[in-house]
């Protein structure tokens, strides 16, 4: 008899982990359900909300496809299906783990999840990583009187185990970022210290690598081997992320794994692949915009790059063409949807719903004039050479007015996504102003659209994201990508069974 498992999902997110292991467990050979999904962020909610209320049916009802055809508000939910709204809405907490008493108030679901699954439950999560990032580490040290010790962000981790010792699930996914194999406090890293708190949390587990061949004896196991690369994995991102896989013991004795648990010889996969058949769009201008004034911009820019003695040949004659085509984008929001001709096939069966006709979540931000003509050389200086320009490759009048700009540390401030390479890491920093993640074509003198980081992240298209767009960004780019969370959650089933 095939057992159906209880997915439980902590630090949540917009729930690109829980979105990954759900669609492998609506297959009738892996059953598994989310019970459970745990976040604070408010908008955040509301999406992993909306998406516990569709899973509820066996296809998403007609009035969501309404709406997002034609880019209108969603329906009154809970007026339509008042019954379903409330079972779907109790399965998202909002709760800030960590705080006084919630950890009490959650022991209660996951004893509940224990006994009615007979321990037949999955924990998956990533506890928040900005204690541990690089970046974060880098604004730390800015901090007056910052105490590396004291930042309570290092050890969330501990409310993962915490919660990992009550449920004592049959096994669990933890998530980070590549920063925590080097993070250090008091002196030790706090990696060590990770798997050694997961390994003796409850019944005990035994921990596992998803991209080299699995040992039973950790020991053997080198940290670096918890890296698991996503442009290995079918992901056209180069997402680097620490996942450790654990397995109960008493279900882990006797395991026999050969070889890794995830396919690492996969092909890699472009921004192009991923995004070319999204609708051309333009950007904004932040101040006074009409398609007018961004063309003449834009061309105003064209002129002083192509004018510049300090810009290479190869980039003036790219934006030369540009300007006598004449064929810059007019609209800078597209409900659009064109055939996806360039993306293989793993991803269009992934991303394309034939029910939603319309591209969801395809607008632009509007940008300064200035920026109009960075994005505009970064772009075409990446078409020339296939890679994204340094600050120092940029002519002076580009060069930003900024007091750090001479100092190498914002070297790569702003980088274009190359068209035919995995995209950089898709991080929360994308809702900022975009300056790392420019578009690769040129006539769009732009950052990507919400629906293009969410396609770089492996949404499926029909995966909508609550709130303004700047929240909408911020939840794309703290997701794990869910195509890579399907196939973590395959290969699991395939241990559990």
């Amino acid at each position: 008899m095939v057992k159906e498992f209880a997915i439980i999902d902590i630090f949540a997110g917009p729930g690109g982990l829980g979105e990954g292991f759900s669609n492998a467990g609506r297959d009738a050979d892996t059953p598994m359900k989310i019970q459970l999904s745990v976040e604070m962020d408010d908008h955040a909610v509301q999406t992993l909300r909306l998406r516990a209320f569709l899973r509820s049916f066996s296809q998403f009802p007609s009035q969501y496809y309404e709406a997002l055809n034609i880019g209108a508000n969603q329906p009154n939910w809970p007026e339509l299906f008042p019954t379903k709204w409330e079972n779907t809405s109790n399965e998202v907490m909002q709760r800030e783990l960590g705080q006084e008493g919630v950890f009490e108030e959650l022991a209660v679901k996951l004893d509940q999840a224990r006994k009615t699954y007979n321990g037949n439950t999955i924990l998956i999560g990533g506890p928040p990583c900005q204690a541990y990032s690089l970046a974060g580490r880098s604004r730390n040290l800015g901090k007056i009187n910052y105490a590396l010790e004291s930042d309570q962000r290092h050890y969330l981790y501990r409310e993962y185990v915490r919660i990992l010792s009550r449920l004592r699930p049959a096994a669990f996914i933890m998530e980070n970022v590549k920063g925590m194999l080097s993070s250090r406090v008091d002196g030790g890293g706090i990696f060590h210290r990770v798997l050694q708190d997961l390994e003796t949390a409850g019944d005990g587990y035994q921990l596992f690598s998803l991209s080299k061949s699995p040992s039973l004896d950790r020991m053997l196991t080198p940290a670096q081997d918890f890296l698991v690369k996503t442009e290995d994995h079918g992901v056209p991102q180069a997402r680097h992320r620490v996942i450790v896989l654990g397995i109960r013991n008493d279900l882990a004795n006797g395991l026999c794994l050969k070889g890794p648990l995830l396919n690492p010889n996969q092909k890699r996969f472009s921004v192009n692949e991923a995004i070319a058949d999204l609708p051309t769009l333009r950007s904004g201008l932040s101040k006074k915009d009409n398609v007018e004034a961004w063309q003449k911009e834009v061309r105003n820019q064209a002129s002083l790059i192509t004018s510049s003695l300090a810009v290479p040949k190869e980039v003036k004659e790219i934006i030369r063409s540009i300007e006598r085509e004449n064929n810059l984008p007019q609209l800078r929001l597209s409900h659009a949807k064109n055939p996806p001709l360039r993306m293989p096939e793993h991803l269009k069966n992934w991303f394309i719903d034939k029910r939603l006709s319309a591209s969801v979540q395809h607008e632009t931000r509007g940008h300064i004039p200035n920026d109009l003509g960075r994005y505009l050389f970064s772009s075409a200086f990446s078409r020339a050479y296939g890679k994204s320009p340094k600050l120092i490759d940029f002519p002076q009048f580009l060069q930003p007015l900024h007091r750090n700009c001479a100092s190498g540390k914002f070297s790569d401030r702003f980088r274009t996504q190359i068209a035919e390479k995995p995209s950089t890491t898709i991080t929360s920093h994308i809702s900022k102003d975009g300056h790392y993640f420019i578009h690769p074509d040129p006539t769009q003198c732009r950052s990507l659209t919400v629906r293009e980081a969410a396609r770089l992240q492996t949404f499926p298209d029909n995966y909508l994201f609550c709130g303004p767009r700047t929240k909408q960004y911020h939840q794309v780019g703290n997701a794990v990508p869910p195509y890579l969370a399907w196939q973590i959650a395959k290969a699991l089933w395939k241990i559990l069974n």
